[in-house]
């Protein structure tokens, strides 16, 4: 047995089921490996972020990591900006690399660079293979990282010939390490502040909000102390819609998060730290939490939160609340699409049990509350801020969770970052419903113009718009094997999700707004 056989017989025995990968000449060991082992399921991304993103949408829906393989200190760079996303998140990744043979670094080749320096900013685990003896014992250790509370992100750089030497011993499971036990001090701090009589806050993140016992015990911890609740801007999966305990978020824009925490003097942190600007700005704090406000921190990110609100409930006397559903946005008339009609439309087309994987940026202001009172739904959010993560997390979502359909709701810009992953979606025939909000501009960025004080100009605005030409998307999907359409009307888009989801294998609406 080589080296990468021990490492992928190895991760198979540790739970890892799926391989995703953009191989290259230093990783056909690995592809051999996995072609002869048959252990794992191989998906091929065009691109490495494609890889990456899609990593991150299997393992918020699995609950545990994929692998993925990836080519020397290049393709890690491409593959960078979703692992950030996946980090931010506390997903658990765990990235194999690929580098020159041991004996050919000293070279300086071509494709030679600092692989564990192009992994360090975005892992929380990086180790380079010395032997294929131990080989299978390093991977063993990136899993047990990985799968260690928080998630984290672990690279695991493998050179050539220690995968394809003999000699590979398979390595034993690690234990991750569990959460931190509950701090008896804060939760008497939580029980002060609760029973106190101030404005307080919750602000409650990660693993509280996919746990649907969790969601209602905090409504219920809120009802009785008087408690607002409140989750971080993005998460990486949020359960919502009728029957559970929808949780506002803090807005993104600055002034609003700033209106929005203006009146709490304490806030109890579950598994979030305290919320920050996503930029600085003019004039504006970084801390969006008010100065006099006292921070009590129950759990840190390493907590097990759903424990915490568990004791919390006990110590106040709280019982789960009964979630009062809110009303859907009424169907929305034949007209054009807006930002209104847009939400509308989304939230009554949501089919029963569906992921939604939101990168809507400006649009999903609308969207995001629109669907509180829709059918219950997995939301999974952009957790890092680098945009590109849409398509391929629907794409690993939808391998994470087989059988529920997976609606992506993708702003047209940052659609282009990673397009490829629509023909991972047409090859693994996944049932993905892409529907991209064509508003021909990084919207976004107008707004961050005006927030620095400036004055745009027609140079300025020329380089947010993407218009000459437009993106025809329905043409790009096609291209890559996946069918589509074009809408304009909202009432018609309403009817497109809905006959999209049904069908399956993937497709894509073009929304023109």
């Amino acid at each position: 047995m080589n080296g990468a056989e021990s490492v992928v017989r190895s991760l198979h025995a540790g739970g890892v089921e799926i391989c995703f990968a953009n191989p290259g000449t230093s990783e056909m060991q690995f592809v051999d490996a996995l072609d002869r082992t048959r252990l794992m399921r191989c998906v091929l991304g065009l691109f490495e972020g494609v890889v990456t993103g899609a990593a991150d949408g299997y393992a918020r829906m699995a609950g545990k990591p994929a692998v993925t393989l990836l080519h020397l200190a290049p393709g890690l760079a491409n593959a960078g900006a979703n692992m950030h996303n996946a980090r931010k998140g506390r997903v658990p990744m765990v990235n194999i690399v690929g580098d020159h043979a041991l004996r050919h670094q000293q070279y300086d080749a071509p494709l030679s660079g600092d692989v564990e320096g192009a992994a360090a900013p975005f892992s929380d685990w990086v180790r380079s293979a010395r032997s294929a003896e131990g080989f299978a014992a390093d991977a063993m250790a990136a899993l047990a990282a990985a799968c260690s509370k928080p998630g984290r992100v672990a690279t695991l750089v493998a050179p050539a010939d220690i995968g394809w030497d003999e000699g590979g011993v398979m390595a034993d499971v690690i234990a991750p390490e569990g959460p931190a036990p509950l701090d008896e001090t804060a939760l008497s701090q939580a029980v002060r502040a609760l029973e106190g009589g101030e404005n307080t806050v919750i602000l409650a993140g990660n693993s509280v909000l996919e746990d649907i016992t969790a969601l209602a015990l905090l409504q219920g911890i809120s009802e009785r102390s008087g408690a607002r609740v409140l989750a971080p801007v993005s998460s990486r999966r949020t359960e919502r819609g009728r029957g559970r305990f929808e949780v506002p978020k803090i807005p993104y824009p600055i002034n609003e998060a700033l209106e929005c925490l203006r009146p709490f003097t304490r806030a109890i942190l579950i598994e979030t730290p305290p919320p920050v600007a996503f930029f600085a700005y003019p004039g504006k704090p970084s801390l969006v939490l008010p100065e006099n406000c006292e921070i009590i921190r129950l759990t840190g990110l390493d907590g097990d939160g759903p424990a915490a609100i568990a004791a919390l409930a006990d110590r106040i006397g709280a019982r789960p609340g009964r979630p009062v559903d809110n009303p859907l946005p009424p169907a929305p008339q034949s007209g054009a699409i807006t930002r209104e009609t847009l939400a509308a439309a989304i939230a009554n087309a949501l089919p029963e049990n569906a992921i939604v994987t939101d990168e809507m940026v400006t649009a999903g202001a609308h969207v995001y509350p629109a669907a509180a009172g829709a059918a219950p739904t997995s939301w999974l959010a952009l957790t890092g801020g680098s945009i590109g993560i849409g398509l391929p997390l629907a794409t690993g979502a939808a391998l994470g969770a087989p059988g529920r359909p997976v609606i992506a709701c993708q702003a047209d810009g940052s659609a282009m970052y990673t397009i490829q992953a629509l023909w991972t979606q047409a090859r693994e025939g996944l049932d993905v419903t892409n529907v991209i909000f064509a508003n021909r501009s990084y919207e976004i960025l107008k707004g961050e113009l005006r927030n620095v004080g400036a004055n745009p100009g027609p140079a300025a605005l020329n380089m947010l718009d993407l218009d000459r030409p437009e993106l025809d998307f329905v043409a790009l999907a096609r291209g890559m094997g996946v069918p589509g359409r074009r809408v304009e009307d909202a009432r018609e888009l309403q009817q497109a999700i809905e006959d999209a989801t049904r069908e399956p294998g993937p497709f894509l609406i073009e929304a023109v707004m």
